[in-house]
């Protein structure tokens, strides 16, 4: 029997080691403390390896946070992709379902609400708008695609103009959150589901 030959190379899998293992340091020292009394050396202690190897490895601080913040943007929009494909024959409850997985994920998630708080002169929340426009760029890109996913007949432009928009108030609310999740994301639902809800009943 033949193996497959599609393995990970040795420096490929050791690279995806460390940065794991680094992010998993920083998750749990901003479980912690803000984000602004966190230091690179801290994280690389917690993470058992040199300052210079992360920096090897990163650049520099901001380098770093870019790439941590995009790591865990991945994690908790995989939940936001289930909570809307499991909704998918109606757009407006699909809306809200994950809205609401997303701020309630701001609420009880340390590391997700370390991202959003702003606390201190470095909060990580610029990361997700002005400072790092790339990383606001791939949330959007994923409920793009999750949204095209769910509905393909949907114009490309319809359902890019709801995903950023959407992306771009669901963070403004979990960082100033004045209502219940399940609120909010009602409110958001309601915004944007009757434009939803003409552009699916065109397929």
């Amino acid at each position: 029997m033949t193996r497959p030959r599609n393995r990970m190379q040795y420096p490929e899998a050791a690279r995806k080691l460390l940065r794991e293992t680094l992010f998993d340091a920083a998750s749990d020292l901003i479980a912690q403390r803000s984000w602004a009394e966190t230091r690179m050396a801290d994280v690389a202690e917690a993470a058992g390896v040199s300052r210079q190897t992360l920096y090897n490895e990163f650049g520099s601080r901001q380098g770093f946070a870019q790439a941590f913040v995009l790591h865990e943007a991945s994690r908790f929009l995989s939940a936001v992709n289930d909570a809307i494909t499991a909704h998918a024959d109606d757009p407006r409850a699909a809306l809200a379902a994950g809205v609401e997985v997303f701020l309630k994920s701001a609420e009880q998630d340390p590391l997700i609400a370390a991202i959003v708080s702003g606390r201190g002169d470095e909060g990580l929340l610029p990361l997700l708008t002005n400072q790092a426009g790339p990383v606001l760029t791939f949330a959007t890109e994923q409920l793009t695609e999750v949204l095209t996913t769910t509905w393909p007949d949907v114009p490309d432009d319809a359902v890019r103009m709801v995903a950023e928009n959407v992306t771009r108030l669901a963070i403004s609310h979990a960082a100033t959150a004045t209502a219940p999740a399940e609120q909010t994301a009602a409110q958001l639902a309601d915004l944007f589901g009757p434009y939803l809800d003409c552009v699916v009943k065109r397929r």
